[in-house]
């Protein structure tokens, strides 16, 4: 059965990039493993997350809604994570999107915050019991 190995995302400036995410990535238990013109992190039971530079040099951020990406959604084991997480995100220079709370229109616990980086790249840390998802 195949599998997602790596996400790559293309960056303006990846030494940039890369002090925003090396505190979210190591706090969701990811190790770094190269910075350079590409920044890769990984570890066991973890897609790969590889930072390239743009080959664009247009200054434009990415456009959330837009054809393409649309949001990485990690999912934690509690309320209390994701409150961790948007706050070891924040601190490392990412722009609140929606601050945690609670999407009752996924399940009555769903609880859910995402932030952007400066790219306009999202991430969302998510606490989610799959027995009450409405989404089937």
């Amino acid at each position: 059965m195949a599998h997602v190995d790596h996400f790559g995302i293309s960056v303006r400036d990846v030494a940039t990039s890369y002090a925003q995410y090396v505190p979210v990535l190591e706090a969701l238990g990811y190790t770094e493993h190269g910075q350079g013109d590409l920044a890769w992190f990984g570890g066991p039971g973890h897609v790969d997350v590889l930072l390239y530079a743009a080959r664009d040099a247009s200054p434009e951020r990415h456009a959330h809604g837009r054809v393409g990406w649309q949001h990485l959604a990690y999912a934690v084991h509690s309320p209390e994570e994701v409150d961790r997480l948007h706050t070891i995100a924040v601190d490392a220079g990412w722009s609140v999107v929606r601050a945690p709370k609670l999407y009752p229109r996924f399940s009555p616990r769903y609880y859910a915050s995402f932030v952007e980086d400066e790219n306009g790249i999202r991430l969302e840390f998510a606490y989610k019991p799959r027995e009450e998802l409405a989404l089937g």
